[in-house]
């Protein structure tokens, strides 16, 4: 109803002017119903000295007439007595303060007030509706903007703080692995693939038994991600720990991301691998390539798992495109 009453429309205005003098016998009992609906006296003030002098001068239809002229001119101001009138019409029913030959006309006067004030509610309840889904719309789109400027920043201080790491002197080469670690694990989150960062496996009585340098999720399944930023190829007997910790974690796949390659028979044991467990075999520069080119990391991903999958080769490589 609040919709439609910051001022009456035409079609309901008419009605208003029909139906209310029906619903009183007298033109004070019009007066009085007016001040129920908290209309103020010195809106009416006139009004009732006519009738208290001059009764005749006036009717009830040009009362009803001339306070809602006034209400509807006063805007928002009036509001409150506008929806009160309104209210107290829609739910009116004691016909019995009619004139008997006025009973039947007030009854349905008021069903068609009432039918008219549902339809315009239900546009109006509609209209809130799409405003709302709109508005919904435009926040949701206002978050995806957000979301992604805030991965594209995120990326492009990963990719500072990776191509930083080329300038480091193999004297630092500890810190440079370590740093890579960290810097990966931030890509992964950048992508929302990130499930856990780099943590240590330890057992009671042998300490630490594995290192984790951190879990992903492609395709709804885990992978154990090992890095390595050595000056030398990756060989069998570095990738093979590896193996034993993807061979020990059920339904848990494998990545290995090297800066200096792989051996024959490193790429050659994680194909035997194949046959039971998903193991890819990246290097680092693909993923330099990737983040020059702004491309999608998980999409590069998954490009490598359907590879290994299809041709039995954990080491697709994916340059620059």
């Amino acid at each position: 109803m609040i919709g439609i009453i910051y001022h009456y429309p035409p079609e309901l205005l008419q009605l208003l002017l029909d139906t209310i003098p029906l619903l009183s016998r007298s033109k004070k009992d019009v007066l009085i119903f007016f001040r129920g609906a908290g209309v103020q006296h010195s809106l009416a003030e006139d009004l009732w000295d006519r009738v208290e002098t001059d009764r005749k001068s006036i009717n009830k239809y040009e009362i009803v007439r001339t306070v809602l002229s006034r209400l509807n001119d006063r805007g928002e101001s009036t509001l409150r007595e506008r929806r009160e009138v309104l209210k107290r019409v829609v739910e009116f029913e004691d016909f019995s303060t009619c004139w008997p030959g006025d009973q039947l006309k007030a009854k349905g006067l008021v069903a068609e007030i009432r039918r008219v004030v549902n339809v315009k509610d239900s546009f109006t309840r509609m209209k809130h509706e799409r405003d709302a889904e709109i508005q919904k719309r435009q926040q949701e789109h206002l978050a995806k903007a957000k979301a992604k400027e805030k991965k594209k920043v995120e990326i492009s201080s990963i990719k500072n703080d990776l191509f930083g790491l080329f300038g480091l002197p193999e004297s630092e080469s500890k810190k440079r692995g370590k740093s890579l670690e960290g810097i990966l694990n931030r890509l992964f989150k950048a992508y929302n693939i990130l499930i856990r960062e780099a943590f240590e496996v330890v057992e009671e009585g042998h300490g630490v038994i594995a290192q984790i340098d951190g879990v992903i999720e492609i395709n709804g399944y885990p992978y154990l991600v090992e890095m390595k930023w050595w000056n030398k190829a990756i060989g069998k007997a570095e990738v093979s720990p590896h193996l034993v910790n993807i061979f020990n974690r059920g339904h848990a796949g494998g990545i290995f991301i090297s800066a200096s390659g792989y051996t024959d028979p490193a790429v050659v044991v994680c194909k035997e691998a194949l046959s039971q467990k998903m193991v890819i075999l990246c290097e680092l520069e693909e993923i330099v390539f990737l983040l020059e080119n702004d491309d999608d990391l998980e999409n590069m991903l998954k490009e490598k798992i359907n590879v290994a999958v299809n041709d039995k080769n954990p080491l697709h490589k994916i340059a620059a495109r």
